[in-house]
């Protein structure tokens, strides 16, 4: 059996795992298990206010944190699920932009859900993804 090996990267990473307890990644054998990214500075936390540099921000904290924990990136994830708030077409868009982007040679399965609030007041989108690290 693999053990579980903890990630969290610096800046903002390593100040959620102090203040909430919390770890970004988590990795088991090959398997790559990301919490839920969201559209914030890494060094800073300061969330970016337009959705579109929102999701594209939380796309690029993904990465990082994939790599953070060993991995290659986007290039291995096959499972998104995606938060927002609110859920409209503009979001959508921004979403598959980015799919498209970070992802040109494959498409994951993805499942898109609106909520009605996420874990902070200026938070409006968190992505998670899971990774296979062959």
């Amino acid at each position: 059996m693999s053990k579980l090996q903890y990630f969290a990267y610096k800046g903002h990473g390593q100040a959620n795992l102090k203040q909430h307890g919390y770890q970004q990644a988590v990795r088991v054998g090959n398997r790559i298990e990301c919490a839920g990214q969201g559209g914030w500075n890494p060094e800073t936390g300061v969330y970016y206010k337009e959705i579109n540099a929102q999701i594209d921000q939380a796309f690029a904290n993904v990465d990082l944190n994939l790599r953070d924990a060993g991995g290659k990136g986007w290039s291995q994830v096959f499972r998104v699920n995606s938060y927002h708030v609110p859920i409209n077409d503009e979001a959508l868009a921004a979403m598959t932009r980015n799919f498209k982007k970070w992802m040109p040679d494959h498409q994951p399965i993805w499942t898109c859900v609106g909520v009605t609030r996420l874990g902070d007041d200026d938070m409006r989108v968190e992505i998670e993804v899971v990774a296979l690290d062959e």
